[in-house]
This record gives structure tokens, sequence and C-alpha cells, in this order.
């Protein structure tokens, strides 16, 4: 099954690396040694299986991650996979400091890997966890009291959009954040845009 043909652009991704290049090439290793094919997508290093993804490598201040995209779907029965943050459905992630951790996990990670394959071959689709309902904040309450045509536009957004916005609002620790963060806001969720959207 390895296919180890590596990605050019992948090479030049790693030889730039500032950061955990020994544990991106390890995880690397563990990858192409599982037959997945390479590329850079996103700007890291992305492994698919017939054009379909299964893991990226992650960077992070604190640690390296091997990302598996539909992770919430594997047995995980060592324990290791971790939520990428709280509002994470799907993605989960392997973390590690240094390339002594990617090799005591390696055999591990490629079973996690095949059976990520596995469950790509078969086509199994879980549904994703529920997403728990999110809470409007009293600030954003209080906002759709004094202007209707707020709550109209909220209401009109895409679910996605909506939770977006709730999470930036809710994020904010104090109330004259969150309030000041739904005015800077409010022209966009007007136009029918999201978040990020310009």
């Amino acid at each position: 099954m390895p296919s180890n043909a590596t990605d050019s652009q992948v090479d030049a991704y790693l030889s730039e690396a500032t950061q955990w290049t020994k544990e991106m090439q390890a995880l690397r290793a563990i990858a192409l040694d599982c037959g997945l094919e390479e590329s850079l997508k996103w700007g890291k290093p992305c492994y698919a299986f017939e054009g379909k993804n299964i893991v990226v490598i992650q960077g992070f201040k604190a640690y390296c991650a091997l990302l598996f995209f539909q992770g919430f779907q594997l047995s995980d029965p060592e324990g290791i996979l971790v939520k990428t943050g709280e509002n994470t459905r799907v993605g989960r992630q392997v973390r590690v400091n240094n390339t002594k951790e990617v090799t005591k996990l390696a055999a591990v990670l490629k079973r996690y890997i095949y059976e990520a394959i596995e469950l790509v071959n078969a086509g199994i689709k879980f549904p994703p966890p529920k997403q728990t309902a999110l809470k409007i904040p009293e600030e954003l309450q209080a906002q759709f009291s004094k202007k209707k045509s707020l709550r109209t536009a909220f209401e009109a957004l895409t679910l996605g959009r909506q939770r977006a916005y709730l999470i930036h609002f809710s994020q904010a620790k104090q109330s004259s954040t969150r309030t000041a963060r739904i005015e800077k806001c409010t022209p966009q969720i007007l136009l029918g845009k999201g978040l990020n959207e310009r």
C-alpha cells in the first residue's frame, strides 16, 4: 500500500519551517507509509486517500499535531484524540511535543489512519455530533428589543453564520465588550453577511 510519493511543495514547506521540523518530518513519514497522497492544502501538509482528505499536519506554538478530518468517527481506544476547540464538531488532533512521542505513537497513528481509510472506503457517513444550542447573550437580546430589524436579519442568516456570531459575542468576558462587538457587527448582520464576510 505505501506510495511514499512526496510533493515538492511540502518539501519546500518543511525546509522553511522554523518550528517542529523533525516532528513534522516524522508524522509525514507515517502518513506516506500508509499510502496516503501528499499535497499542500491550506498552507499545511495534507494527506488524502483517493482524493478524500484523511489527515493534515499542523504546527502550533505549544505543540505539533496530526489532525484527523473525521476524527470524531474513530474508535480511539488509546484516548489520544483531542477536540481542537470547544465548538469543534468533527476534526480531532493527536498532539506531540517531540520526535520521541511520534516514534512511540507511530504504530497507533498508523492504526488510526488505516481505520480512517476504511471508513472512507466503506462510504460510512456518520452524522456529526449534535450541536448544542448556543445561548443568545443578554446584550444581543437587548439589541433585538431595540431594533426589530436586527432580530429579523439575524434570524434570516444561515445557522452557521448565526453560530459564528454567537460564539464571537459570547467569548467576550465583559458585558461592555460583548455590547461593543454586537454594535460593530450590526451593519454586517443587517446586510445578511457572516462574521468574516466583506
